[in-house]
């Protein structure tokens, strides 16, 4: 259908005149950019002289050095030799990172478990200076016990032994177990002749004499296990009085309850993965129970049978005797099971449990390797870390009956 002559046109411009395309050319052209000063084009650009982009990507041009980048990347300077860089130079006031780090990386919930100033500044990302650690007002003696084996008895007696050395403590370590590992840990000798604890328990030779300051540690005395010890309980059934030797062993050492700056403040007795005599020698030689757990159901099986064990001293051979201290060990925060068995533990025992528990650490277990603990080993891992920490809580702690 053919449009109407009369219909509607375009009213918003004059018709052009015939053959004059100029105006309907300015209709449809680009418009072009002002070429007038605009105040905000006087003010420098903050970018200037940095970066300098190219397509439009945010990269840096390829003829920009990347020290001029303003990104942190370290400078492309031909001059720069590899290995040449000098030190960060940080301004006053600010903390220097130049001290020895961890070779251990530690997982962000490692100290999930753990409380207190030390492991709190760690949280937190920041330096806190902890509490100094009082002497007890009398020698600690403290039992290292759990008749399950891989739990870190040895491995927690010798730890939190250094860890109280470095808060200013003079701590025995009695190395009750024939295999010698505490031994070996303080880098003391433990071959066949050596005085050790055998001498002590069948042939009465005095303490003092036996223990030996361990070379890696300050602070720390050690009173050495040598193989004899595997038959000292045989050796132990037919004499009298068999399991209060090491109790009379241990108080006849003149800085054991002594008076003055150099006596010692804890006595920590290393046990056998076993409740024989040996064992019974040290729940009637101490005062308190300082009692590891893996955090598996396993060792809590093991640990019913302790405590049974614990309740028939204290009602025949030694009532003092508490359990004071629990502490957590191959603890693993990622894993429910862990979990499980910390709330299980800390639900029945509530106070004598540390808020601080030990890490599954690679560190910890190659320290022995190497005659040392994981605090002289590796000083910045978390394996060291939580028992510094759980040494300052057990110390402040005190003892809970």
């Amino acid at each position: 259908m053919a449009l109407s002559e009369t219909s509607e046109t375009d009213t918003s411009y004059p018709p052009p005149e015939a053959g004059d395309r100029s105006a309907d050319r300015a209709r449809h052209a680009r418009p072009q950019p002002s070429t007038a000063s605009h105040p905000a084009d006087d003010a420098p650009d903050p970018i200037a002289g940095q970066v300098a982009v190219t397509h439009g990507l945010g990269w840096p041009a390829a003829d920009v050095e990347m020290s001029e980048a303003g990104l942190g990347w370290p400078g492309a300077s031909p001059e720069a030799s590899p290995g040449a860089a000098e030190p960060p130079q940080h301004p006053a006031g600010s903390v220097s990172y130049d001290a020895p780090v961890s070779r251990e990386t530690a997982p962000m919930d490692v100290f999930r478990e753990t409380g207190g100033p030390l492991a709190g500044g760690i949280r937190a990302g920041v330096a806190t200076e902890p509490s100094p650690v009082p002497r007890p007002a009398r020698t600690r003696v403290m039992v290292v016990a759990n008749q399950k084996g891989g739990v870190g008895k040895t491995t927690t007696a010798v730890n939190m032994a250094a860890a109280l050395a470095q808060h200013g403590q003079r701590v025995l370590v009695i190395d009750l177990d024939p295999q010698g590992n505490a031994s070996t840990a303080l880098a003391v000798d433990h071959h066949r002749g050596t005085p050790s604890t055998y001498d002590a328990l069948v042939e009465g030779r005095p303490l003092a004499e036996i223990a030996q300051p361990s070379p890696e540690v300050d602070g720390v005395f050690v009173v050495p296990a040598t193989i004899d010890l595997a038959g000292a309980e045989i050796e132990l059934v037919s004499m009298v009085a068999r399991e209060n030797r090491l109790r009379k062993a241990v108080r006849a050492h003149p800085l054991v309850f002594g008076e003055g700056v150099d006596r010692l403040d804890y006595v920590l007795i290393d046990c056998p993965p076993s409740l024989g005599l040996l064992t019974l020698n040290a729940l009637v030689a101490g005062d308190e129970m300082l009692i590891p757990i893996q955090a598996e159901y396993y060792a809590l099986e093991g640990l019913g049978q302790l405590l049974e064990t614990v309740e028939m001293v204290r009602e025949h051979l030694n009532p003092d005797l508490v359990v004071s201290t629990i502490v957590l060990t191959m603890y693993d925060s990622r894993t429910r099971l862990a979990a499980g068995v910390a709330e299980e533990v800390r639900g029945h025992f509530r106070e004598q449990v540390l808020n601080t528990s030990i890490p599954r650490s690679v560190r910890i277990s190659e320290a022995p390797s190497y005659g040392q603990t994981v605090l002289t080993y590796d000083p910045g891992s978390p394996g060291a870390l939580s028992y510094l920490e759980a040494a300052r809580e057990m110390a402040r702690k005190g003892v809970h009956a």
